[in-house]
């Protein structure tokens, strides 16, 4: 840790500090005072039993320097305990995953002297991040010094002071020499080798560096198809007899490869101690509101809403409004077919050069279009799933992972749907899958890492130009790595990466068959990815708070559902190829019947295969049944030794 960047709490302890908290200019004095001292409480007080300190401005303060600025830190004791209040899996002496606890310490196996190094920074700061979450109102009914600002018991007092525009951010600190290895390592020199994933959770969490491992093993698994792609697309360019063997491969494909991902997520999670870990129990997400009440389960006051209203706002509203949504995507992609059938009537009336590039410009116009019509969506769909009123965060997530996911499928692939099924059309739809594939992918890489690379740059221009040179080469006061952290942008979450990683596995699973370079352009795209990602998530963003994750979650279904897409089809597809046609000359309904027969076959053989391959490999099944035996044997020994009146003892 920066150790060098020790701070001293008022009662004289030295700590490092590991998280900011910024409150308002403007903030009242009684308001900080109670917050810090609820923060330093003891917890059997109901504080949170953390270090915290103003943050000095250096030598180069300004008067518009915001004076509510404050590190968090914590004893090493006070971390380790939280390490077992929130559940952390580390790797016992006998190399199995369990359990911390503190009074077992000694006997894990990196656990040295007082335990330094045992936990790392990310962990560390999760551990933090969760105390102030949990931080609650006992008898208070007013935040101090605001009296319309409403305290109940059990409310969470970080959560209401964010939500009512007192509390500016809480963000962790990046620590700047591990920060720089780890940037070397994976993204400042080229190198054919793997991403350096156990370095990426060391610093950024289990669910970042999951992400990592999904992009990297999606760009791995597509270079068998790349490579069948090439000679399709050299060698049989207008023979589309030959794509039926493609489509094949592809079927396959698709379903392997993410069976086979949730054996390695398994491994790496049991790797990192996230795969047997139980989830907490999940507390109200900040935006929920309703009329006070008690929690059935915790006993605790917290609002309540009625989920038949919920049900309301979703049928009633948020149903139609998706569904007026999908009708303008139907709308705008009726006006690119219109536009497409005009540059093909002016290039047919006198072919040139300029109008035979004149027919892609519509397909490109298009794919911006609908690159911006997937933006804006976005943020309604994020209002609205927030108007629901969920009152977990799991739940909100659910709800707008379906939203965005059914919106950007249908205004990402309708328009190659009714090229391939009801136009017929295999020339048109390779011309606007290529456009559509490599125009959003562009446009990706402009919006995820140059522009925000270029407003940081911007910024720090503005704001620090005294300090940018000296940034790189020499360590920074804490007051202005707290200064120039505090002004980048919020990194806000892997959504949108997953998202994007979604959309390409369906470029590639549903119509590659007819365009076999889509998986070679997905390559290329998910390389520079990997590098883009790991550049911003260096140098753009501020370090997110660690989540622990034992997979890629609601994704995975996602994923899954686009599979089974993918088998009807390129089913469709080979039953329309004219090789496929010739064996049903006389009867058409024979040749529906033979494709539907055949599709349910391959969706039941699809379904065989992800119940014959296990999603947990069979040496992490036998570690995890016996640490579950060794727990129950454990509590019989107990309940005997209490039963028998003999005092336990601790090892």
């Amino acid at each position: 840790m920066q150790k060098s960047l020790s701070v001293y709490d008022s009662d004289g302890s030295t700590f490092v500090p590991l998280v900011v908290i910024e409150l308002v200019s403007e903030t009242k004095e009684e308001a900080i005072a109670w917050l810090l001292n609820r923060v330093r409480d003891k917890q059997q007080d109901g504080g949170a039993e953390l270090l915290v300190e103003q943050l000095t401005p250096g030598a180069q303060g300004t008067e518009k320097d915001n004076p509510n600025v404050y590190v968090v830190g914590a004893s090493w004791q006070r971390l380790l305990y939280g390490a077992e209040d929130v559940g952390f899996f580390k790797e016992f002496n006998d190399g199995s995953m369990r359990g911390f606890t503190y009074a077992n310490k000694h006997n894990f196996k990196e656990f040295q002297g007082d335990g330094d190094g045992f936990l790392s920074m990310a962990e560390c700061q999760y551990i933090i991040k969760h105390e102030l979450d949990n931080l609650r109102a006992k008898d208070e009914a007013h935040v101090p010094g605001y009296p319309k600002m409403k305290l109940y018991p059990g409310k969470s007092v970080i959560r209401r002071m964010q939500s009512k525009g007192i509390l500016v951010q809480v963000f962790p600190l990046h620590e700047k020499e591990e920060l720089k290895r780890l940037s070397f390592s994976w993204f400042k020199k080229i190198k054919l080798s793997f991403q350096p994933l156990d370095d990426i959770r060391h610093y950024f969490g289990e669910g970042m560096a999951l992400y990592f491992g999904f992009l990297e093993y999606f760009t791995l698994a597509l270079i068998p198809m790349a490579l069948i792609g090439i000679p399709y697309y050299l060698f049989d360019w207008e023979d589309y007899d030959k794509f039926t063997v493609f489509a094949g491969f592809n079927l396959v494909w698709c379903t392997v490869i993410l069976e086979l991902w949730k054996r390695l997520s398994a491994s790496l999670a049991y790797g990192w101690g996230t795969l047997s870990r139980k989830k907490a129990f999940e507390e109200p997400r900040p935006g929920f509101h309703g009329v006070l009440g008690v929690n059935p389960v915790t006993g605790r006051a917290e609002p309540l809403y009625s989920n038949a209203k919920r049900q309301l706002r979703i049928y009633l509203v948020s149903v139609p409004f998706v569904l007026l949504c999908l009708y303008l995507s139907l709308y705008v992609m009726m006006i690119y077919f219109d536009m497409e059938g005009w540059a093909l009537m002016i290039h047919d009336e006198e072919p040139t050069l300029w109008t035979g590039l004149l027919l892609f410009i519509p397909s490109i116009i298009y794919a911006v279009v609908i690159e911006i019509m997937n933006l804006i969506y976005r943020y309604a769909a994020e209002f609205l799933t927030g108007w629901e009123n969920h009152r977990l965060e799991s739940t909100f997530q659910n709800h707008l992972v379906l939203k965005v996911l059914v919106f950007n499928f249908f205004n990402c692939f309708a328009s190659l749907f009714y090229i391939a099924f009801v136009m017929q059309d295999m020339v048109l739809l390779r011309q606007s899958l290529a456009t559509l594939l490599i125009t959003s992918q562009i446009l990706n890489q402009i919006m995820e890492a140059f522009l925000p690379y270029w407003l940081q740059r911007r910024r720090n221009k503005k704001a620090h130009k005294r300090m940018i040179k000296t940034m790189e080469d020499k360590e920074l006061p804490l007051s202005e790595q707290v200064k120039l952290e505090a002004d980048m942008s919020t990194y806000l979450g892997t959504f949108d990466d997953y998202l994007e990683l979604f959309l390409l596995f369906g470029y590639v699973s549903l119509f590659s068959c007819v365009y076999p370079l889509a998986a070679v352009l997905v390559v290329l795209n998910n390389v520079t990815e990997v590098y883009s990602d790991a550049f911003k998530m260096c140098k753009v963003f501020k370090r997110p708070f660690s989540e622990p994750a034992a997979n890629i979650g609601v994704w995975q279904l996602a994923f899954e559902a686009m599979s089974v897409i993918a088998v009807v089809t390129n089913c469709a597809l080979i039953g329309m190829s004219p090789q496929v046609k010739s064996y049903f000359p006389e009867s058409e309904t024979q040749l529906i019947m033979w494709v539907v027969g055949f599709e349910h076959f391959l969706l039941a053989s699809k379904f065989i295969l992800t119940f014959v391959i296990p999603d947990v490999p069979k040496h992490i099944q036998i570690k995890l049944s016996r640490l579950e035996f060794e727990s129950l044997e454990a509590l019989k020994k107990r309940k005997m030794l209490e039963a028998s009146g003999i005092p336990k003892t601790d090892k």
